[in-house]
């Protein structure tokens, strides 16, 4: 699978951890920088992190910064863009389940590498259910189209 990744200062190192995996298991990564532990602003590898998902450049995307919350709003500014915080195997699941989240968020400094390497495997090899939950998605992206005036 193709996956883009992008984190801020504060998801670093688990970014290059899980990257590191995902080499080892086949996978094509698209890494988005940031580069290092010096301070920067999320949304400058966030947003193209996911950005690649809706132009077809990689299948998912993965967003990391300390709490992994300003990653996943920054994501969901990506139009086509259904981003998860991630901070359990079960919302990883869930979210893949229920919601056909194609990023997720993780915050380096809530969880340990351990769960959120767990967290992208589950993520990874959890496939969308379909049925009673296609409608609630198509609206939930219904809203990307409509004017504010409308809501």
């Amino acid at each position: 699978m193709k996956i883009s990744i992008g984190s801020d200062h504060a998801g670093f190192k688990y970014k290059q951890a899980i990257i590191d995996m995902l080499k080892a298991e086949g996978h094509e990564v698209l890494d988005c920088g940031t580069d290092s532990e010096e301070s920067c602003d999320y949304p400058d590898y966030v947003c193209p992190a996911a950005a690649k998902v809706t132009t077809g450049e990689a299948e998912r995307a993965i967003v990391l910064g300390g709490s992994g919350n300003g990653e996943a709003i920054a994501a969901n500014k990506v139009k086509g863009i259904r981003c998860a915080l991630c901070w359990s195997e079960w919302t990883a699941e869930f979210g893949r389940k229920h919601n056909n989240c194609n990023c997720i968020s993780i915050g380096e400094r809530t969880i340990d590498l351990e769960l959120a390497l767990k967290i992208v495997k589950v993520y990874l090899s959890t496939e969308f259910e379909g049925g009673r939950h296609v409608p609630r998605v198509e609206k939930t992206m219904a809203w990307e189209q409509k004017p504010a005036s409308e809501y």
